[in-house]
This record gives C-alpha cells, structure tokens and sequence, in this order.
C-alpha cells in the first residue's frame, strides 16, 4: 500500500448491559481511499463509528492517528484529530445561513468571527471540491442534497482528513446520489479518507475501493475492489446464501378499496398536501415515490385518521370515511405501518404482548367483557414472535429495549396479521438488513396476492420499482403520475422527484 495509513483501530471492543456490539475489531482508513462499511442490524458498524468520531469511548483496543495513539473525550477531540461524521440526521439550525451554520462551535474562531472572510473561505471550499453551496442562503431554502453538502463543507472547513458518513444516500435522488458519488470521488482523489455506512450493495459496487463487513460484532470480512461481488458481500453479512424469492406476479386488481378525491391538508410547519387524488383497488401495490419531507407522511396520516384533512373526501371500500375516527377505520379493514416506529406505531413502555393487542384489545379476540384473554393475548405474541423472527429477551420487557430492526419487525407482525383490507406501509423495510428486507417484502407480497390492496411508501426507488404496479411521486405535496411500472424506469422517476418531469395529477384519479 503506497497511499498512507490515516487511520487505525485496533482490537476495538465495546459492551452494552446484554450485548458485545464490537468484539476486538481492526480497521484501517487510508487516504485516498472510499471505504464502505456493511453489516446487518446490531453488527456494530454504528458503534465502531461513534466510537471512532468520539462519541463513545472504547471499552478495550487502541485509536492510532497517523500512527500515533489518541484518546478522543468528544467528538471535539475527533475533529481536531481530523475525523468528522456526517450523521443520516443534519444537525443545523434551519433559521441560520450556511455560514452561520459551519462556524457554529467552531472555538477557534473570535468571538465575533469575520463573516466575509469565513465566507470567502467556504466558497473556495466549495470550488475546490465541487461542492456548490451558497455560503449565505438560509438552511430552510436548501434541498436535501443541498444541506448535506453544507455538512460535508462543514467538516472539511475545520480540517477534517477522515469523513464517515452514515447512510448518506437515503434521503437521495438517484441524480443526487450521481452527483455525491462524484463528489466523494474528488474528495478522496485529492488525499481525503471517505467511511460510507450503507446496506446497499449496488452503491457498493459501485464505489467502494475497500469493503470492511461485520456481523454480530466480529469483523468477518476484508475485501478491496475487484475481489468481491454483490452475492459475497451480502453471504458475509448474514453468514449464509440469500436467494430473494420475490417474483412480481402482474396486476390482477379488483374493487377498488382506497379512494381520495382532491384531497389537501396542512403539515406541522404550515406547509400543504395539495388537492391529491388517486385510487388503490384490491390485489395491487400502489408505490409513492418521492424525497422525505413532499407530503408523503401527511398522505398517510390523512388516510389512518390522525391528521384532519382542509378539503377533498376519502372513500374506503365505497364508504365515505373523511370524518371518521382511527378506530372506525381499523374496524374498516385499514392497517398503518408508520414511519415513527417507536411513539407513533409502538408504545416504547409497553411489552410485546401488549404492542401486539394494543389495536385489538377491545375485541372479542382478546376481551370477555372488561377482562383481557391473556393467554390468547401471550399465545398470539409468541406465535408472532415465531412468525417474524423477533429477537426479544422477553414478552414482557418495553419494547424500548429492543434494537430498531426488531422494533420494525413487531410493527410489520401486528398490522400484517389483521388481515387488513387497505395496508398503507411507510418506509417497511427501514432499519432492516437484507435478509429481513426480503422477508417483509415477500410478506407484502402475499398480502397483495390475498386480495389486499396495498399503499407503499418508500424513498428507495428500487424497492418501489421491485414491488409497484403502480407507481406516483410526491413532489412538493402534490401527486404527479402515477404510471405503469413497466412503462418507467429509475431515471424518470428520480426526474419526476426533483419536480422535473410528470403530470401532476391534481385533478384525476389515478388510474390505470
């Protein structure tokens, strides 16, 4: 190796009250390098990390910075020693420039530091890496892809030489997630070392020069670029063969179950869902498309009954429900995976067996008038438990205590077991490693085939792509298509995501 060695862990080991997340783990970060990092749920890739950007502190093992050992306190310590990490959540302050926003902490500044020259500064940055940003503009006007670029500046304005970023494309259009690519590529051409945290093993492929996967806290697994396919890398995460049995049968759809007509409504920060209307018939996927924050959560809420809507109706099964309650409208056959898993899906203080009755409590199938069935209640949580392959050390702690992949399992366990009528599935895969991700969209699959009509909502364009028979994009709260599945593909509807292409339908009903 010619380039040289930046960063180095070794024998890194890190224990939490029931589990070894790392277990005497060695890295080595070189410049010039893009080094991924994959693992499953709880293998211990975000653990090393945090350890390495100094929020954690090692339990055993050894930090070496160009060679030399280091103990970091805080990530303030992790960035004077050149390491910084841009976290899947951007930590700025929306009412601030980007300026502001960069400088903000920043102790070696002066009090009053000279907004001109930090300014000048950063738009040099930003020539020099490719990274176009307006050092002036206000956080609340950039895109996505624009404000994680005002944290990559961020670290490389306070000299950082290693850069981790934690699942940076998920938030991503493909042309974004293009463009970053490109980006990261300068960066480490011109001597930087670049850790990407990701589960997908396409984008992998594609830019990886040194793969590093762990599982169950070991590292089990080097590879350098060229020596490693897509099949190695995901039989090294979960330690056996994965053959997706996912085959998409064509649409056979029935009566239509979902129905919005010019449907709007306000968000949390006074934004708008904007006169949306489509429809969703039995045994069909109907995919949203789209970047998070263009209404996508709003359009769910809306249809589960927990946001009101300002104007439009909402039909399920024929029967107008637009003022109905959450409840008429689970008793209508309607199950809701939402995206906040822990708060709004899952009760953190509860037990399992009480997360998994906590819809159905007052049925017959788990009440005798005002005494719950307990044995039913804990024989259905077992049987789920199974079904799903939860890992729980019991049925009974809070599921707080729960890592987030299990967390997602028990939500997806309850809602699919319904046997709904209507499933609206917010980002049902997120937090799930490969082989999990193939199990739920096998089950989504079956609902489908069991007559369900189903509302997927995803950011992930190939998991839209692999399960939709039709497919919409939300773009600024309003609807655009939808299209067929086999009449688009990953380039048109990253276009339609950016607002750059695709009808909005305002008006119409989606359908086919």
């Amino acid at each position: 190796m010619n380039t040289p060695c930046l960063v180095e862990m070794h024998g890194i080991s890190k224990r939490f009250p029931g589990v070894k997340a790392n277990d005497s783990v060695d890295l080595r970060l070189f410049a010039g390098e893009i080094h991924c990092l994959l693992g499953e749920n709880g293998s211990g890739k975000s653990t090393l990390m945090t350890i390495l950007s100094g929020l954690y502190k090692p339990d055993a093992g050894q930090l070496f910075i160009h060679g030399a050992p280091v103990t970091f306190h805080s990530p303030r310590d992790a960035i004077r020693a050149g390491i910084g990490m841009v976290h899947q959540h951007f930590k700025l302050v929306e009412t601030f420039t980007v300026a502001q926003n960069i400088v903000l902490g920043d102790r070696k500044l002066s009090f009053v530091p000279n907004m001109d020259q930090v300014e000048s500064a950063l738009a040099d940055l930003s020539r020099r890496y490719k990274l176009a940003i307006d050092p002036k503009a206000r956080v609340w006007q950039l895109s996505v892809g624009e404000r994680q670029r005002v944290e990559i500046v961020k670290m490389l304005y306070r000299g950082c030489e290693t850069l981790i970023l934690d699942e940076p494309t998920a938030v991503l259009t493909p042309q974004e997630t293009r463009e970053l690519f490109s980006i990261l590529r300068e960066m480490a051409d011109q001597g930087k070392a670049i850790v990407v945290i990701t589960h997908k093993l396409r984008e992998v492929m594609e830019i990886a020069d040194r793969v590093t996967v762990l599982r169950k806290g070991h590292k089990v697994a080097e590879y350098t670029r060229g020596s490693f396919s897509e099949a190695q890398l995901a039989r090294a995460m979960v330690g056996k063969e994965i053959i997706s049995r996912i085959r998409r049968q064509p649409s056979n759809a029935g009566e239509e179950v979902l129905r919005l007509e010019k449907v709007a409504a306000f968000n949390d920060s006074g934004g708008r869902l904007e006169s949306v209307s489509l429809s969703v018939r039995e045994g069909e996927i109907f995919g949203i498309a789209g970047v998070a924050g263009n209404g996508q959560r709003e359009l769910a809420e809306v249809i589960s009954g927990l946001r009101r809507i300002s104007q439009g109706s909402i039909y399920i099964n024929g029967v107008d429900m637009t003022g109905s309650s959450i409840r008429q409208r689970i008793s209508a056959g309607i199950s809701y995976v939402p995206e906040d898993r822990l708060g709004t899906g899952l009760v953190p203080g509860l037990g399992i067996v009480e997360n998994v009755i906590l819809k159905g409590y007052h049925t017959p199938a788990y009440s005798l008038g005002p005494f719950l069935k307990r044995r039913d209640a804990l024989s259905k949580s077992m049987e789920l438990v199974s079904k799903f392959n939860i890992f729980a050390s019991s049925l009974e702690s809070p599921v707080s205590m729960l890592s987030g992949g299990n967390l997602q399992k028990l939500l997806l366990a309850r809602e699919f077991s319904s046997d709904p009528k209507l499933i609206v599935a917010v980002y049902p895969v997120r937090g799930l490693d490969i082989g999990a991700t193939d199990a739920v969209h096998r089950l989504i699959i079956e609902e489908k085939e069991k007559g369900a009509a189903v509302l997927l909502i995803s950011e992930d364009l190939d998991e839209v792509l692999k399960l939709s028979d039709r497919i919409g994009v939300l773009y600024e709260g309003r609807l655009a298509g939808p299209v067929n599945r086999e009449d688009t593909d990953i380039e048109e509807l990253g276009l339609m995501m950016m607002g750059a292409s695709g009808e909005v339908a305002s008006g119409g009903i989606g359908s086919c």
